[in-house]
């Protein structure tokens, strides 16, 4: 039986529109997934190629029987993008957002890869190992996301809708903060089922307050579309992280029994 549910419908979701709005917006500089590769020849086939596997794999996790298939194709297809970013590294190794942005993806290969080493485990056994190993990546992600609020502070502050109560500040803060103790808990395991779900909860208000309003109100920016489509994503692989401690709370790092 599938140990990931609701976490994976709207991973797969996320995918799903990010995959379509890459195959419609056809302008390979305003990807900055694969603007490394705006030098390569032939590279807009990249871009295709990349539009379809996301859709594609987010078609497959929707359902049991394909789920597996759909979890690799968007693990691989994560972690490229991930890697991607090596080059941005090495030229600018002093600029927080060349490592930052990294590892929005990086925590989506995360949530690929629990599904993945999740789909068919029968509690705690040699295959849950990729889920385990997901587990600890999109709780380091966590980190860069803390500091990434932190050193680009003003334009946190500037996402918060102006007529939310207590000030723009007060919830860049607050969110700040949010996020440097999910990373604790997650990576200590101590509340860490309670972190996962305030954490998806948070990630789905910003894609509620923040970035369902900018696609309404601009749907031509292929910017706003981006940025909701990762917000989505990314609460998505929190809200797998969240299906995988409930249906794991009492296994998923105990010590393996023998016998």
């Amino acid at each position: 039986m599938s140990r990931i549910r609701l976490g994976c419908h709207l991973f797969g979701l996320a995918a799903i529109l990010s995959g379509v709005t890459a195959l419609v917006w056809r302008d390979l500089n305003a990807w900055k997934d694969v603007v490394p590769l705006g030098h390569v020849p032939h590279s807009q086939m990249f871009l295709y190629i990349a539009g379809a596997i996301e859709l594609l794999g987010g078609i497959a996790i929707q359902w049991p029987a394909t789920r597996r298939i759909g979890a690799v194709l968007l693990s691989i297809i994560y972690l490229i993008f991930t890697l991607l970013w090596i080059p941005e590294i090495v030229e600018g190794p002093l600029i927080f957002n060349n490592w930052g942005a990294p590892f929005y993806k990086f925590s989506l290969f995360a949530g690929a890869l629990i599904v993945y080493g999740a789909m068919n485990s029968n509690g705690y056994d040699d295959s849950q190992k990729p889920a385990r190993i997901g587990y600890v990546c999109f709780a380091i992600s966590l980190v860069p996301f803390t500091l990434e609020q932190i050193f680009y502070f003003a334009n946190t502050v500037v996402l918060v809708p102006k007529w939310i109560p207590l000030g723009q500040s007060f919830w860049a803060v607050a969110t700040t903060i949010a996020f440097a103790l999910a990373a604790v808990a997650l990576l200590s395991r101590r509340s860490s089922l309670l972190a996962s779900g305030l954490l998806t909860i948070m990630l789905l208000a910003f894609g509620l307050l923040i970035w369902v309003p900018a696609v309404a109100s601009n749907p031509h920016r292929l910017f706003n579309w981006t940025e909701h489509n990762e917000n989505l994503a990314i609460a998505g692989a929190a809200w797998i992280v969240t299906d995988f401690l409930v249906h794991n709370r009492s296994q998923a790092f105990a010590p393996r029994r023998h016998g």
